[in-house]
């Protein structure tokens, strides 16, 4: 079962993410994407760390190359989130690299082995406003990624002003 959460920031994505798999039984696993870079970067992990404690579970901090990560079969996996993801994955060797085949590359390996993917990713792009050409060309990349991603979910939920909007599948009953 996989399962795309998307919005705006700071719109409730990651607590809902969470509580998607609070009932989950196995292993869980939570893949933290962003790279600490500066102060605000470290307050957000920080948060992110705060709000996972006694939830169960397991952080890995991976920033590239899911598709090589090894996991247990059957565990459920948090993915936070395919914004960083994307971006780490475009500037990775310093030079502007198309990131949409190792993103997905990634997501179909951790898709392979889970019994449960829970995927968040930002809504980028929506705000009408030009940008310079290297974000420009970030926006048109998790775009297709979003695209591609929820084309293979079983649910696509939409967070806005922390109220989840279904807009694929079924809404998962720890969220009516």
């Amino acid at each position: 079962m996989m399962t795309l959460l998307t919005g705006g920031s700071k719109c409730g994505k990651s607590s809902l993410a969470e509580r998607l798999l609070d009932g989950f039984q196995g292993e869980k696993y939570y893949i933290a994407t962003m790279q600490p870079f500066g102060e605000e970067a470290a307050a957000a992990i920080e948060r992110h760390h705060k709000m996972r404690e006694g939830k169960g579970f397991h952080t890995i901090e991976r920033y590239t190359d899911l598709a090589s990560l090894s996991l247990p079969s059957g565990c459920a996996i948090l993915l936070e989130c395919v914004g960083n993801l994307c971006a780490n994955e475009m500037f990775r060797n310093g030079d502007i690299c198309n990131p949409v085949a190792p993103v997905m590359e990634g997501i179909l390996h951790l898709e392979k082995g889970a019994s449960e993917l829970v995927i968040v990713t930002n809504e980028v792009g929506s705000d009408g406003v030009r940008y310079s050409p290297e974000t420009m060309e970030y926006i048109r990349y998790i775009a297709e990624i979003n695209r591609q991603i929820a084309a293979l979910s079983d649910t696509v939920v939409e967070c806005v002003a922390g109220i989840p909007l279904l807009l694929k599948g079924e809404m998962p009953c720890c969220i009516r």
